[in-house]
């Protein structure tokens, strides 16, 4: 994924809308209320249901962990979601995340969890083998490619 080093990946499970979005380089952050480990580089997204499948990756272009309202008035333009939903994700929480998006990556085709050595979808996120990521991201392409052959 783009010079940096690989480390591991965190495959993490992404409502439709939101992995489409991703995809699509229109939503450049990822919302959660815990970081990641400092050693992931990169996010393997699991579309939930009803796709239910490996749609792409991004690189972790970085994270941002402060209160919510400060996080929305920084990200708010490329958070891909309105203002009343994010804030009744974060309700009661002092501090909230953000994963950079930076490159992105897509599959040519859905990729069952088994692919991933995965029984069934994280509740948020799991953390794979840089072993496992690395086959993952060798199946898909990056996204400036697609579009480019489209």
């Amino acid at each position: 994924m783009g010079t940096k080093a690989t480390g591991r990946q965190a495959l993490m499970s992404i409502r439709p809308e939101f992995a489409e979005q991703i995809l699509a380089g229109t939503k450049r952050i990822e919302f959660r209320k815990r970081p990641l480990a400092n050693d992931v580089t990169g996010v393997i997204v699991y579309a939930t249901a009803p796709t239910k499948a490996i749609v792409g990756a991004f690189r972790v272009a970085g994270q941002d962990t402060r209160p919510p309202r400060d996080l929305w008035s920084e990200y708010s333009d490329v958070a891909g979601i309105a203002r009343e939903p994010y804030l009744r994700y974060y309700a009661g929480r002092g501090l909230a995340t953000g994963i950079l998006v930076g490159d992105v990556y897509v599959a040519p085709a859905p990729l069952a969890l088994s692919y991933a050595g995965v029984r069934r979808a994280p509740q948020s996120f799991q953390y794979l083998t840089p072993a496992v990521g690395l086959r993952l991201l060798a199946a898909m392409s990056p996204a400036e490619v697609l579009a480019r052959t489209a």
